[in-house]
C-alpha cells in the first residue's frame, strides 16, 4: 500500500497495555491476533499506523493496537478515516467496523468511501446481529432470525457486504473468517492493493448469534463449504474433486464434478481477480447448493483519492504564495458592531 523502508517489527511490538475485553470466546479476539501477527510481515510501524473505528464491539480494535487510533461515532469511521489520509498521506489507514455500524447508519458513508478508493482497509467484522446493543437484528441478519427486534423472526432480506461493496465501485474485496489460518494470507493482500481494500470476515458472535457461520465455518466439513479464490488457480473444492463451471444459458456459476483431477476438462473457471462479473457471481452463490467463496474475490487497481486530491493541491499552489494573514485580509471585509 504506502510506500516505505521496510522496518522489522515484532508481535509484541503491536500488543498495546490495554486490556482486552470482549466476551469470552468471541471471534474478535482471533481477528485482533491475525492482524498483530500480520503487521510485522507488512513491513510498517506502529507510529505511521492508526486503526480508525465507529460503534460496536468490533470498534473496540484501536484501543488493542499499539498504534494511533480514534475510536469515532455511529458510522462515520469512514468520514474520520478520509480526513485523516487525506491530511496525511503517508499514514497507513486501518478502519475497523462492524455490519450494524459499516451497513446501516454508515452505509451512506461507506459507500462514498468505496466509489472514492481512498488508500486504506476496511474490515467489517460481519457476525450478521447487534451485539453490543444486546442481540438486535441488523442489516445482515438472514430471514427469519428471531431477537428482541424481531421477537417473531425477521421479515428483511439481508444485506451482502461483498456484493454493497462491488456495487459502490470497490477495487478490491475479499472474504474471510475470524479463526481461519488464511485470514493473514488475505490481509496482506489487501494491504499491497493501493485504494481501498474491503473485507468482510465472518465473526462469530457467542452471546448472541452462536455458530451462526459453522454450516461452512466448520473445519470438519471445510473442505467440502468453502472454496478459497487464487488469482489464475481454478475455482476447486471438496479435495478437488468438485469444481465451479461457468452455466452459459444462465450466465451464472454451477456445481461440477471433477474426474480424475481434469478440471480442465470439467470446464472449471480459472479465478481472475480482475473480473468484476466473475466476482459478483462468486459472492451471489446461496450457500448450501455453493460452497461459500472465500479469499480475495476482486481486485482491479485504480487512482486512489487520496492521491488525486494531492495533485490537485500540488498543481493549484504552483506559483503561489502561501500567506495564510494575506489570504484572510484580501477582498471585501465586514465589521459586525
Amino acid at each position: 500500500m504506502n510506500e516505505m523502508t521496510p522496518v522489522k517489527t515484532t508481535l509484541k511490538d503491536w500488543e498495546s497495555d490495554q486490556e482486552v475485553r470482549w466476551c469470552p470466546g468471541c471471534g474478535d479476539y482471533a481477528i485482533l491476533k491475525a492482524v498483530q501477527r500480520t503487521m510485522p510481515d507488512l513491513g510498517v510501524t506502529p507510529e505511521n499506523t492508526v486503526f480508525i473505528s465507529g460503534i460496536g464491539c468490533s470498534s473496540r480494535f484501536p484501543y488493542y493496537m499499539e498504534t494511533y487510533g480514534f475510536h469515532t461515532i455511529h458510522g462515520r469511521a469512514p468520514t474520520i478515516a478520509t480526513g485523516v489520509k487525506l491530511a496525511n498521506p503517508e499514514l497507513d489507514v486501518w478502519l475497523i467496523t462492524g455490519d450494524g455500524d459499516g451497513l446501516s447508519i454508515g452505509g451512506n458513508h461507506m459507500l462514498h468511501l468505496l466509489r472514492r478508493n481512498l488508500d486504506c482497509q476496511v474490515l467489517l467484522f460481519n457476525n450478521e446481529i447487534y451485539g453490543l446493543t444486546k442481540g438486535q437484528y441488523s442489516p445482515t441478519s438472514r430471514v427469519g432470525t428471531r431477537s428482541p427486534s424481531t421477537p417473531f423472526g425477521s421479515v428483511d432480506r439481508p444485506v451482502s457486504p461483498c456484493a454493497f461493496a462491488l456495487g459502490a465501485g470497490a477495487r478490491f474485496v475479499a472474504r474471510g473468517i475470524d479463526v481461519n489460518k488464511n485470514l493473514s494470507a488475505t490481509l496482506k493482500e489487501a494491504h499491497a492493493h493501493k485504494g481501498t481494500s474491503f473485507i468482510e470476515i465472518f465473526q462469530n458472535c457467542i452471546v448472541y448469534n452462536e455458530d451462526v457461520f459453522e454450516p461452512f465455518a466448520a473445519k470438519k466439513t471445510a473442505d467440502d463449504t468453502q472454496v478459497w479464490t487464487v488469482h489464475g488457480e481454478p475455482l476447486l473444492f471438496a479435495k478437488g474433486e468438485k469444481g465451479l463451471a461457468l452455466d452459459t444459458d444462465k450466465l451464472e456459476l454451477k456445481v461440477v464434478d471433477v474426474a480424475d483431477g481434469d478440471w480442465e476438462a470439467a470446464g472449471v473457471v480459472v479465478h481472475d481477480q480482475t473480473n468484476r462479473g466473475l466476482a459478483q457471481m462468486l459472492v451471489q452463490m446461496p450457500f448450501g447448493d455453493f460452497p461459500v467463496a472465500l479469499g480475495t474475490l476482486y481486485c482491479d487497481p485504480a487512482p486512489t483519492f487520496d492521491s488525486a486530491v494531492g495533485e490537485q493541491n500540488s498543481a493549484a499552489s504552483v506559483g503561489k504564495d502561501h500567506d495564510l494573514q494575506a489570504l484572510i485580509g484580501q477582498g471585501q471585509t465586514w465589521t459586525v458592531e
